[in-house]
């Protein structure tokens, strides 16, 4: 990944976490021709950090983050420079990001990117904005922006923005990343695409019942995708992450998934880490 040198003046790190989704079922769609989803978020404690030096000249410069990205598409500049302009704000800022989330990975890494830089902004700016406020700016450069800014795990419905706290156990995941970018636009549009999963409650999940409904699509596009599931389903129950392309496998003990890291064939890479009921932004700066 693209490592800036970050100057002492920069504040943070503020961390940017990876999300997943433990179930993701497609209910509908729209006429807008979003989807209508039903999936659980939680995080993880693995994360982009960021740090931000302000500008006296309005300007918004970006330091690193994902490779390939430019910088006009780059989530953390949109969302500054949408926040700038909803909060009439005078600063710009340096925006530094060391980043280790794929991208394409379904980790949600550059809608985590962007609300920490909501997030840190509103505070470093002094605009005041509440979280109600944050949500609806983020959820204006994608739907997984909100749960990143409510800072809390979610049973979400609607196209990811209508969130209920929910409390899960806290596992150790062991997340495989098979090094292939996954189309999510792709995934949606693909006319094998289940999208008329029967609607269901918190509790029928909390009982263990739940899917991916994108899986049998990816697993068609993305043979590595479809490799590395049935690499880690030997290990234990595993399940991709939004539209891919990383997948996850759920353990009691932290040894007991850094041993199956350990195993991990070359050519993919994995990492463990603790899955979360707060954010670890939210646990670092309120």
């Amino acid at each position: 990944m693209n490592k800036p040198d970050i100057p002492p003046a920069a504040q943070g790190p503020w961390p940017a976490p990876a999300k997943l989704n433990l179930i993701l079922h497609v209910t509908g769609r729209r006429a807008d021709g979003y989807h209508e989803l039903q999936t659980v978020f939680q995080f993880l404690d693995y994360a982009d950090q960021l740090y931000f030096a302000l500008r006296d000249d309005g300007e918004i410069r970006r330091h690193g983050g994902p490779v390939g990205v430019a910088a006009t598409d780059d989530l953390c500049v949109r969302a500054a420079g949408l926040l700038q302009a909803h909060g009439c704000a005078a600063q710009g800022v340096d925006i530094y990001n060391e980043k280790v989330l794929p991208a394409g990975g379904g980790l949600g890494g550059g809608s985590s990117d962007a609300a920490t830089t909501l997030w840190a902004l509103n505070q470093l700016w002094r605009l005041g904005l509440d979280a109600g406020e944050l949500a609806g700016l983020g959820l204006q450069l994608g739907a997984d922006v909100p749960v990143f800014l409510h800072g809390r795990a979610s049973w979400a419905e609607g196209v990811g923005e209508i969130l209920t706290p929910i409390n899960l156990p806290q596992p150790w995941f062991l997340v495989l990343n098979p090094h292939v970018s996954v189309s999510t636009a792709a995934v949606f549009s693909d006319a094998e695409l289940t999208r008329d999963s029967p609607r269901m409650t918190i509790r029928a999940f909390l009982s263990g019942e739940g899917q991916n409904d994108c899986e049998a699509v990816v697993r068609r596009r993305y043979p590595e995708v479809a490799a590395a599931l049935d690499w880690l389903n030997s290990y234990s129950p595993a399940r991709m992450t939004g539209t891919g392309a990383c997948v996850f496998a759920a353990f009691d003990a932290e040894a007991d998934a850094r041993d199956v890291a350990s195993r991990v064939p070359s050519g993919w890479s994995a990492f463990v880490a603790r899955g979360l009921n707060r954010s670890p932004l939210h646990a670092t700066v309120l």
